[in-house]
């Protein structure tokens, strides 16, 4: 059972979250993140339209074998939005991280035209890049023990998305600011048509699994969080 709830995010609220985000321990869950879910959400509508419409060899033969990597066993019982939200919650990483991730995501698939995002692959290409996006932005990160944790995965399997990762990108990192400021004028132009941009989210009545709660502490910040278990 899902419930519909409705965003309306105007292009001067996400300039001034996206540049003028005030990082505190209840800080609100950063607009970039409905947006990038809306987003992501659109592309994964439009590629499984064109698979349904493509034959089932033709469509799978596009994708790049080692991109395969990122294919997960089982699709996880959570909305983009729900596990975007779910990094936020346990990592609190800033709105800067989400839109870097975003440039790393749409250079990926440039770099790698084969590959295809969707519902089996999304959500570990999400940690990756929000991984990486954290340690190029931030001086201070998280051990990728604790974002595997977060992200539903094994620590040696997040190390191995991470290297191949690099790899696949050509260790093309490097985000200067007018690229910076381009993206962040992307998603303006996103919420600017019709003057605002009406997100729908579904939310799931089962967020964030209740079946298993694991309390972790990481050793270089001095409290606990608690995680519901999810597997990719």
């Amino acid at each position: 059972m899902a419930v519909s709830s409705s965003l309306v995010i105007s292009p001067r609220e996400l300039r001034s979250d996206l540049y003028s985000y005030s990082y505190q321990d209840n800080s609100k869950t950063p607009l970039v993140i409905s947006l990038l879910s809306s987003l992501i959400d659109r592309t994964l509508t439009r590629n499984q339209r064109i698979s349904q419409k493509a034959s089932p060899a033709s469509y799978s033969s596009c994708g790049g074998g080692k991109t395969h990597i990122f294919d997960c066993r089982e699709i996880p019982d959570l909305t983009i939005q729900s596990y975007l939200e779910r990094i936020f919650r346990y990592t609190k990483a800033g709105p800067s991280i989400y839109v870097v991730a975003y440039v790393y995501i749409d250079r990926f698939c440039q770099f790698n035209p084969g590959f295809k995002i969707s519902l089996t692959n999304v959500h570990r290409l999400l940690i990756t890049t929000i991984m990486i996006a954290s340690k190029y932005v931030e001086d201070l990160n998280y051990k990728n023990s604790y974002f595997a944790k977060v992200g539903g995965l094994e620590t040696e399997d997040l190390n191995r998305l991470e290297l191949e990762f690099l790899f696949l990108m050509g260790f093309k990192l490097h985000v200067n600011v007018s690229v910076f400021e381009s993206y962040c004028c992307h998603l303006e132009r996103e919420v600017s048509f019709g003057g605002g941009y009406q997100i729908e989210k579904a939310l799931r009545c089962a967020e964030e699994i209740k079946s298993g709660q694991m309390i972790v502490q990481d050793p270089n910040h001095h409290h606990h969080h608690q995680f519901a278990e999810i597997l990719l």
